[in-house]
């Protein structure tokens, strides 16, 4: 590192009066397609939480208040494969940028030889060498330096670096996307199991209620009152017998979510067991920002942004060669024979010169390869504003989500509430022969479609929690990309929803 660094200090005055010529458009990062409102629209109604030390930090599933996800989410970093191939993808373009940044340097070498020959003795003139040779076998040897250089008079390998340093932080960023994306796939993912769990409870509850009371109305027909026909003991029997049926069925759902958990985690799907829960997720409170700053904070739209400027670099590369290349190059040695006096002074050899190539017809190759840069930055500008508008849509689709699913919730609280005493009623009514069991039957049905109706929105609700924390990009921000020159480790991606100020 110290001869580097002594290297770009030597060269550095030879530089600096060719900086100044850089071909191609200096980047300017573009609007969105349209410029974003100040607030969101679906955010009146939708009461941010207090106070602001509540929402969501770095480890942002903690506010779910769930075991699983505490235990699990920090395992993505480190052993889910997918990030763990955008984290390799990160270090290679990181690579990338120090191979172009070699070329604004000198390439400098050297080579040495040494060769012992035999003469043919038949010389006798005089001279050291000519007495050697006459000895029979001679040393000879050979020191030489080399230097080329190629400077960046047009500005292409400097062009060329900041291409690839926008490449670094755009894979840098989309290590921190799918490190995110990845969090909240595990946390729907245990959010589904969790819903799983509460409604085999639920279900599990259902098939000794109706147990119970098919052993009731069995013993009424028993009995041969004339008020419980053994119709009602079939109808009974088939009710209990579908959610016994159900209640099984739940346990392949159960199985496939923590298959996928375990791939999400990094493990083989037959070495995890996860025990079942009677625990539902805590729905947490989430501070919403204002919509530009969801510009800055979602890492996906920061590595758009970065391609965009990657692309924007492409362009004065290709313009670049519409210039000559020009290369200097010298030599530097000694050279002699015998090998004893091969450092002295009389022996040394020296040369310098330059070169200077030039395309003069090329059929608009060049051109070409300009227009395919150009096509390929107006691209990646599209990309950019679909990226962002698709940011905006899915903030606004989990906030709609939020507030209808909270009001949805409400009235199905009140529906359970009130389907319960009804099923108790036509229980009491049957009892009395006051009505036939098809009346309990229905009654017994619409109490497990609300229950399980509430459980499907409570699930909804956790879910969009979950990735309106996603859409928003957590806490990160394009500050947290580094210099792309510096080649460490890249930095723990926070996902921390920031609250509005």
């Amino acid at each position: 590192m110290t001869i580097r660094i002594a290297a770009r200090a030597a060269i550095l005055p030879l530089i600096l009066p060719l900086a100044g010529c850089l071909v191609g458009p200096d980047y300017q990062r573009p609007p969105p397609a349209s410029p974003p409102a100040a607030h969101y629209k679906e955010l009146a109604g939708w009461i941010p939480a207090a106070p602001a030390d509540a929402a969501p930090k770095g480890d942002w599933w903690t506010d779910f208040h769930d075991p699983l996800l505490d235990q699990f989410e920090p395992q993505v970093r480190v052993s889910n494969q997918t990030v763990q191939a955008d984290y390799h993808n990160y270090q290679e373009a990181l690579a990338l940028v120090q191979q172009a940044d070699a070329a604004l340097f000198p390439t400098i070498g050297a080579t040495g030889s040494v060769t012992r020959a035999k003469g043919n003795g038949g010389s006798t003139g005089g001279g050291t060498s000519s007495a050697a040779m006459s000895s029979g076998t001679i040393t000879e040897g050979t020191v030489e330096g080399t230097l080329s250089w190629q400077p960046d008079i047009w500005g292409q390998v400097r062009r060329e670096i900041e291409e690839n340093e926008a490449n670094a932080q755009a894979s840098e960023a989309t290590l921190a996307n799918a490190t995110l994306s990845t969090q909240v796939t595990l946390a729907t993912t245990v959010i589904d199991l969790r819903v799983t769990d509460a409604d085999i409870d639920l279900l599990t509850r259902t098939v000794a209620e109706y147990t119970e009371y098919l052993r009731v109305v069995s013993n009424a027909v028993k009995a041969g009152y004339s008020l419980y026909p053994p119709s009602d003991e079939i109808t009974a029997r088939v009710q209990l017998e579908n959610a016994q049926a159900s209640l099984i069925a739940l346990g392949v759902a159960r199985a496939q979510y923590v298959h996928a958990i375990a791939v999400l985690v990094g493990k083989n799907p037959e070495d995890l067991d996860i025990p079942h829960s009677t625990a539902l997720p805590v729905l947490p409170y989430i501070p919403v920002g204002v919509p530009s700053a969801l510009l800055q904070r979602r890492p996906d739209i920061a590595a758009a942004e970065r391609t965009m400027e990657a692309q924007n670099a492409a362009i004065g590369v290709a313009i670049a060669a519409y210039y000559p290349n020009i290369t200097i190059s010298a030599d530097a040695g000694f050279s002699q024979a015998p090998l004893g006096t091969l450092f002295n002074t009389a022996n040394d050899f020296w040369s310098i010169g330059a070169a200077g190539t030039e395309t003069i017809f090329d059929f608009g190759e060049r051109a070409a390869v300009v227009a395919e840069a150009r096509a390929a930055y107006e691209s990646a500008v599209a990309t950019y504003r679909a990226t962002v508008l698709s940011a905006f849509q899915g903030v606004e689709d989990n906030l709609a989500g939020l507030r209808i699913l909270a009001r949805q919730a409400a009235v199905l609280d009140a529906a359970v509430r009130d389907s319960r005493r009804g099923a108790e009623i036509a229980r009491n009514e049957y009892s009395a022969g006051t009505v036939d069991y098809t009346t309990v039957a229905t009654a017994q049905a619409t109490e497990l479609s609300d229950e399980q109706n509430a459980l499907n929105v409570q699930q909804s609700r956790l879910i969009d929690a979950a990735s309106l924390i996603g859409d928003l990009g957590g806490g990160w921000s394009m500050a947290q990309l580094h210099d792309a020159q510096d080649p460490g480790k890249p930095a723990q991606f926070d996902t921390q929803v920031s609250a509005t100020r």
